[in-house]
């Protein structure tokens, strides 16, 4: 690397600096002495080494500034980016650059009394992409990653200032309102940038600075955007510098970053907060939700190597319907009327599925089946379903606080929902012990009771079952809980995600009984794929059958009937 000192005097100095530790000052020991006032004896420290170049400023009088802003404790220091320490201007290049014609400056006059501190300014930098053009060494990708980092230099350097001239943080905790504390954050921000836009490198816009700091700042800065693409079903941040999305099925990276690793922990901290939850290293990963409902899982050091992670399940501001399902090739007209007729003849449903296979949106779907009159309860880990019924009450679980107390599980809350006079429980996720409560509701009165399970086929969802009630800590025979899942399961209604994105109901399948130890099913519809076209779609049909439900006549005598015709296989 060369330094190129600009003196006081006018004269400049470069010269060739290796990897190492420089310490700056006006000492004569200093490796790099400087000379003029408002530099200290030991100033400052420069390391500088492979790929990156620091600068510590010493706690000095003066103070040292880089791009025009200063430097608290240490700070990254970009080619091209001017260094002042006193009068002094340093800029570090990798090659060396001809004399610059500097005019001399004027003898320092005496200060009468100290002059306020000045805006922050960040100078043009030289023209890089036209020494860069000149090196054969540099292409247009290292010239895309040094704009990026010069851009990232310049927010640190202007969300410093910020955090100087009001406390955020401090007026997040005390009684400001939060459009007030956002007003107050939007215009410090737009006076900062003002300050420093004369001096901003060519094709940075001061607008999408201005926006970039804030949502920073008040919101959840580089996801605000992508929580605002309604073609965004899935946020994945993989560290500071990696955030993939999922659209239409398919995951792609996208060009936003984080400024580091702890502006993702400042995000992380502002979704768990107001939850009353908690993430460090004694409880490094934590679920939560946004104001949305939108699911949130966070994850960090020490469990996670690459950095903070945050999956963010995004939820459609306007729920899903049947009738997007529909559009959407989830399932068919006569899917849809079958699977309503069971809910409305409180039939006990589990739907299945994968991770991502939209278990979720479909309860909430058939969820909306549920009549009007009737008392529902809904109990989850993180409140997700949005039913518009009017008599509804949400239960949600609660995590241990900071000394391990205080947890209340799903499964508490589905014993505690049984004294709540129910008509429906609707359970999120069967995952634990949770699933023995939820069975002996269903087998006691609380017909039309729905939940979801993970599973990667309807037979699997028998085994599945019998694995979490076990986990309840009951030693039961495996005879006796399979008696009791015969007896409880009405439907299983199992969906897929396939390799193109799209979601299928894949199967609609009867539990019909238990014959010596082996549980009867037959699937009503099916998804049957036939192929692939050259775009990757899959191609398939629903089909129905043949098989009759074996409690058709008993939904007849509670006044719910259903065209047999729905089953034929010929229509």
């Amino acid at each position: 690397m060369y330094l190129e000192i600009r003196k006081p005097d006018g004269s400049i100095d470069t010269r060739e600096l290796k990897p190492g530790i420089y310490s700056i000052g006006s000492d004569r020991d200093n490796p790099i002495s400087l000379a003029g006032s408002g530099v200290a004896g030991r100033h400052a420290i420069l390391s500088l080494r492979a790929g990156a170049c620091w600068i510590e400023d010493l706690n000095s009088p003066g103070g040292t500034l880089i791009g025009g802003l200063a430097v608290h404790g240490r700070g990254e220091v970009l080619q091209g980016l001017d260094i002042r320490i006193g009068r002094n201007t340093l800029v570090l290049s990798q090659e060396r650059r001809p004399p610059l014609s500097v005019p001399p400056t004027p003898a320092p006059q005496p200060a009468p009394s100290p002059a306020p501190k000045p805006p922050p300014v960040v100078p043009a930098p030289p023209d890089l992409a036209a020494a860069q053009n000149n090196s054969p060494r540099l292409d247009r990708i290292a010239r895309d990653e040094r704009s990026l980092q010069r851009k990232q230099a310049i927010k640190q350097q202007i969300q410093r200032e910020l955090l100087e001239r009001m406390d955020v943080k401090r007026l997040s905790a005390s009684q400001v309102e939060d459009g007030e504390l956002h007003r107050r954050v939007l215009s410090t921000v737009e006076t900062i940038v003002r300050e420093v836009t004369p001096r901003l490198p060519a094709g940075l816009d001061p607008q999408s600075l201005i926006k970039e700091i804030y949502d920073e700042a008040t919101g959840l800065g580089p996801l605000e955007d992508l929580l605002a693409d309604g073609d965004v079903s899935e946020i994945m941040v993989n560290g500071p510098s990696s955030i993939y999305v999922e659209r239409g099925g398919r995951i792609e990276l996208t060009d936003r970053v984080f400024l580091d690793e702890k502006s993702v922990m400042a995000i992380i901290e502002r979704i768990v907060s107001p939850l009353g939850r908690r993430i460090d290293e004694s409880q490094p990963y934590v679920d939560a939700r946004l104001r949305d409902g939108s699911r949130v899982n966070a994850i960090i050091h020490p469990l996670s190597l690459i950095g903070p992670c945050i999956t963010i399940r995004k939820f459609s501001r306007i729920p899903f319907t049947d009738e997007d399902f529909l559009h959407k090739n989830t399932w068919t007209v006569a899917m849809r009327d079958f699977l309503k007729a069971c809910v409305e003849g409180r039939k006990n449903i589990v739907v299945s599925g994968g991770t991502g296979s939209g278990k979720t949106t479909l309860l909430n779907v058939l969820s909306s089946f549920l009549p009007e009159d009737e008392r529902i309860i809904t109990i989850e880990d993180a409140a997700e379903l949005r039913l518009k019924q009017p008599h509804v009450v949400s239960l949600e679980a609660r995590p241990a606080n900071i000394e391990g107390k205080g947890a209340i599980t799903i499964r508490d809350l589905v014993r505690n929902a049984l004294r709540m006079r129910p008509d429906r429980i609707v359970v999120g996720e069967c995952r634990s012990g949770e699933a023995l409560d939820m069975l002996q509701a269903m087998n006691t009165g609380h017909d039309g009771s729905l939940t979801t399970i993970h599973a990667n086929a309807p037979r699997d969802v028998i085994s599945r079952l019998e694995t979490l009630v076990l986990m309840s800590g009951m030693d039961l025979p495996v005879r006796a809980i399979r008696e009791q899942i015969a007896s409880a399961v009405d439907l299983i209604v199992h969906e897929s995600r396939f390799s193109d994105g799209s979601r299928r109901v894949t199967n609609i399948t009867e539990i019909v009984g238990l014959e010596g130890d082996r549980t009867t099913m037959q699937d009503i519809f099916v998804f049957e794929q036939t192929g692939v076209t050259s775009e990757g779609k899959i191609v398939g049909r629903f089909t129905p059958t043949g098989s009759v439900p074996t409690f058709l006549e008993e939904m007849r005598s509670k006044g719910v009937v259903v065209d047999q015709g729905l089953f034929d296989p010929r229509h």
